[in-house]
């Protein structure tokens, strides 16, 4: 088994945090899109508020169009799959050339996506292949202590979004639970007390979403 260095650790965690974050957002923007088009009072302005993101967006539909693809935007989907796929070709002997295939498939689809007046089915083209991507990881990846790390991150980043976005305790306590046993078996130094608090915020009768992201986002 190869000893993981601190810059390829690093790498990996964050290959983790991006693939979800693209995976999730994806998800969201999905469900929203219809929506979008056909309300009276925009909602975006709260979901950049939620996402902690500047709302940079001229209108409903500049933001229905810079948010998923402008890549000069440093928080759109594409830029959050663009900063995945350069952290997967930094860690492509560790995790493999057919991993990396799917995140280099995803921008291939997103960018289509990006020319498509209804690009809902390249949109979950790319989900799929953030999917198989996870799969593929898990089943050619023979270091646990790799796997450990890219799920970490990719639970970490899914309980940060889940948490901004307000999901239901019950979606939270479901994550957590999930993310634990990685934090603990991924070999990086982490604080064993935000754990325990982490777990705690989500049986609070109100759970304090802005303590949970702060807590999650400082586990290592």
């Amino acid at each position: 088994m190869g000893i993981i260095s601190v810059k390829q650790a690093d790498s990996l965690l964050w290959l983790g945090r991006y693939t979800e974050r693209v995976y999730t957002t994806i998800k969201m923007f999905n469900q929203s899109f219809d929506r979008m088009i056909d309300e009276e009072e925009d909602s975006y302005p709260d979901f950049c508020t939620k996402l902690d993101i500047p709302n940079i967006y001229k209108d409903k539909e500049d933001f229905m169009y810079r948010y998923p693809y402008d890549l000069t935007n440093p928080d759109s989907i594409m830029s959050t799959l663009n900063r995945a796929y350069d952290n997967a070709i930094e860690l492509r002997e560790t995790i493999g050339s057919e991993t990396l295939a799917y995140i280099q498939l995803a921008i291939y689809d997103w960018n289509k996506a990006s020319r498509n007046q209804a690009p809902l089915l390249e949109t979950q083209k790319v989900i799929d292949h953030i999917m198989a991507f996870w799969g593929i990881a898990d089943d050619i990846i023979d270091n646990p202590e790799v796997r450990n790390i890219l799920k970490a991150g990719k639970r970490i980043e899914r309980i940060d979004l889940y948490a901004r976005m307000h999901f239901s305790p019950y979606q939270l306590k479901r994550e957590i639970r999930r993310m634990i046993p990685r934090v603990e078996a991924s070999g990086l130094k982490y604080d064993p007390e935000k754990l325990e608090k982490i777990r705690a915020l989500v049986y609070m009768p109100e759970v304090d979403y802005y303590q949970l992201v702060e807590e999650v986002e400082t586990i290592f």
